[in-house]
């Protein structure tokens, strides 16, 4: 039962057809000039004007303005760890990509549109939130996660919305628990893979 909140961010479990999760990723680079702020496994990225990858600092409440990358241009996944060279020249690999960082960066990225993923709500799912659109109760930040454990605290709204990021297809807790864990898709529009609104 999820009584307390605890929320992770977008945790990657299974493929919409049923299929496990095998762990796919596609590699993207990080500016090497830097990036402003943490970037937490769980995070949703996009893809800047000058091809890299950079957090969204949105919640995705629109398909414009709001929407992860802006402007329309869609997520190009979540963020689930990275490699990058510290101040000794050292390869490391973790969770968290983070602030100050000034050397070449590997991201790992959950691009495929069509994996689920599990999420705690900031408040209580009811049977009446299945089939629902929403989106992150709160913009992204350098803040919104843990620089322990290298995970983001972000949670889902669990209020619907007209248009939002995410589907609710699933439920990973109890039904009507404080606050409940859900699994979601992207939506189309929100998803550079799905947004057909550019083509």
């Amino acid at each position: 039962m999820a009584t307390t909140a605890t929320p992770y961010g977008l945790k990657p479990v299974k493929r919409m057809d049923g299929m496990p999760y095998a762990g796919a990723v596609t590699h993207y680079k990080i500016n090497p000039a830097g990036h402003t702020g943490n970037i937490f496994y769980g995070q949703i990225v996009y893809l800047d004007s000058n091809g890299y990858l950079t957090r969204s600092d949105a919640s995705g409440a629109d398909s414009t303005s709001n929407n992860f990358g802006g402007s329309g241009i869609g997520a190009v996944g979540v963020f689930v760890g990275c490699e990058y060279i510290n101040d000794m020249g050292q390869t490391v690999q973790g969770q968290r990509y983070p602030t100050g960082n000034t050397s070449a960066a590997t991201a790992y990225v959950v691009t495929d549109p069509f994996v689920l993923f599990q999420a705690q709500m900031d408040g209580t799912g009811a049977q009446t939130v299945l089939g629902i659109n929403t989106n992150i109760n709160a913009v992204q930040s350098t803040t919104t996660g843990s620089t322990v454990t290298g995970v983001s605290n972000s949670a889902l709204d669990a209020d619907a919305v007209a248009t939002g990021p995410f589907k609710v297809v699933g439920f990973a807790s109890d039904v009507g628990d404080a606050y409940t864990d859900v699994l979601v898709k992207f939506n189309p529009a929100f998803h550079i893979l799905t947004d057909d609104t550019t083509g």
